[in-house]
């Protein structure tokens, strides 16, 4: 069919037809994959600064709490049993989150269909500590250095080149409520032509 095509000259004919949809479908199939604990875990390692969530220390015993709290609900124990409702499911977490004083996030409540999803949740311990702060207990290379307190530089206090500085028009302001006891400002004297 396609001899036949080419002879006829038709330029359409020399590009093979293409099927858009199955294109779509398998690059779409590439980039939805199925977000488990452990992935949502790593995800959470690897994310920078300003975690918005709380941290959280598993106790030992999480998988017999959370088989208590299913007993005293009426919920099967069993780790494949999945919810028979909403409302079940919503018991049991909302008693997990009193007794663990840790709750489940909104993006993570659809990953949960299984008793056995809700004791994994619990067992996994959630650090906050911000990477850069992470850093001052780890065992750094002897040639990496990390300068935990910065310096800013202030006529007063600076006597390295007796308070003179590269930038004489630049002011040092410091615009946070956080720092701004801690690291005092500098406005530059600006000669007026």
């Amino acid at each position: 069919m396609y001899k036949n095509l080419l002879k006829s000259g038709n330029i359409l004919a020399k590009q093979p037809t293409r099927n858009y949809a199955q294109k779509l479908e398998k690059k779409l199939q590439r980039y939805v994959t199925k977000k488990t604990l452990n992935q949502v875990e790593s995800s959470l390692a690897n994310k920078g600064f300003l975690r918005p969530l709380k941290p959280f220390e598993s106790p030992n015993d999480a998988a017999s709490k959370v088989q208590e709290l299913c007993s005293s609900l009426k919920i099967p124990t069993q780790s494949s049993h999945k919810f028979a409702s909403m409302e079940e499911k919503f018991n049991l977490l909302s008693a997990c989150f009193t007794g663990f004083n840790h709750s489940v996030p909104n993006s993570q409540i659809y990953e949960i269909k299984t008793v056995g999803d809700v004791v994994d949740f619990y067992k996994t311990s959630v650090d906050s500590t911000v990477p850069y702060d992470a850093m001052k207990a780890m065992d750094l290379p002897q040639n990496l250095h990390i300068q935990y307190e910065y310096l800013r530089f202030n006529p007063d206090t600076d006597t390295k080149f007796n308070g003179k500085t590269a930038f004489p028009k630049s002011s040092t302001l410091v615009t946070g409520l956080k720092y701004k006891e801690k690291y005092p400002g500098h406005e530059a004297k600006r000669s007026w032509p």
